[in-house]
């Protein structure tokens, strides 16, 4: 029972740290630069893909679905373990592809990202990475 619980709460970490982003995004400036010259080009500056779209545009949209991204994994795992975690254990799959996943996340928020996120993806992997510990240690 005790991995079930260190599995959702890594999960609602993730749950989190996709809503502040989904928060800041949205309802703060923390995502612009501080340079008003950066933005400025970035509202008038299009993608070589297509014109379309803004760079600020497509700024916002990747930080919005990233945060939905996060926000997902975050809830299925947490919905997951509360209503299935006793089926899971037999199948390594659900555990090892979220761990990988956690851990592409982890390296990311190192290379890319600040201190925030690289401190809340390391406590939701090591959470995952004990709680599927624990199931392999009973079975």
């Amino acid at each position: 029972m005790g991995a079930k619980y260190i599995w959702e709460f890594g999960s609602l970490i993730f749950v989190i740290l996709g809503t502040v982003h989904l928060v800041y995004t949205f309802f703060t400036n923390k995502f612009s630069s501080k340079n008003i010259i950066v933005i400025r080009e970035m509202k008038t500056s299009h993608l070589n893909l297509t014109k379309e779209t803004t760079i600020w545009k497509a700024w916002i949209g990747f930080n919005a679905s990233h945060s939905i991204g996060v926000i997902f994994i975050g809830v299925i795992n947490f919905y997951c373990a509360f209503k299935y975690f006793s089926t899971l254990q037999s199948d390594h799959f659900f555990f090892i592809f979220n761990i990988l996943a956690i851990g592409t996340y982890l390296c990311l928020s190192k290379i890319y990202w600040f201190k925030i996120p690289l401190i809340g993806t390391l406590i939701a992997l090591t959470c995952y990475i004990l709680s599927y510990s624990t199931i392999l240690m009973t079975n």
